[in-house]
């Protein structure tokens, strides 16, 4: 069964959450994706720096640009391969006491109906009451 939008962007929280509690468990718990992701970083990596390294001996040979160009070419390869990608990470909040999520000045909104200010009820308190509805269907 399918998770809705608000339960995985409730995973996704979650997610977030272990990344930034425990980096070290979080990157050893990454799938296959995240690797193969990663693997290709380099490997274009490597290919950019064969091409810099090109263009690096004909600019010896010619002009003293096209070996500068290479140069910037190797450099932005391997800036590239070494750094992780960038993910839309959403601003992490603090669970309060109460089950609430405070999120920092200036960070993403919530969406969806949880997130609306009218909302009287708790974070917790609307998980109960959806644990209870998909318990009673069953």
């Amino acid at each position: 069964m399918p998770l809705s939008e608000h339960e995985q962007q409730l995973l996704e929280q979650m997610e977030q959450a272990l990344y930034a509690e425990d980096p070290k468990f979080a990157s050893q718990m990454q799938g296959a994706g995240a690797r193969a992701a990663a693997r290709r970083r380099v490997i274009i990596g490597a290919v950019g720096v064969l091409v810099g390294l090109a263009l690096v001996l004909v600019g010896t040979m010619t002009t003293m640009w096209v070996g500068a160009v290479g140069f910037a070419v190797i450099v932005a390869a391997v800036v590239f391969a070494v750094t992780p990608p960038r993910r839309g990470k959403a601003a992490l909040g603090m669970v309060q006491p109460d089950g609430r999520v405070r999120r920092p000045a200036g960070g993403p909104k919530p969406k969806g109906k949880a997130g609306r200010a009218g909302s009287s009820e708790s974070f917790m308190q609307r998980l109960e009451h959806r644990w209870d509805r998909r318990r009673d269907q069953y």
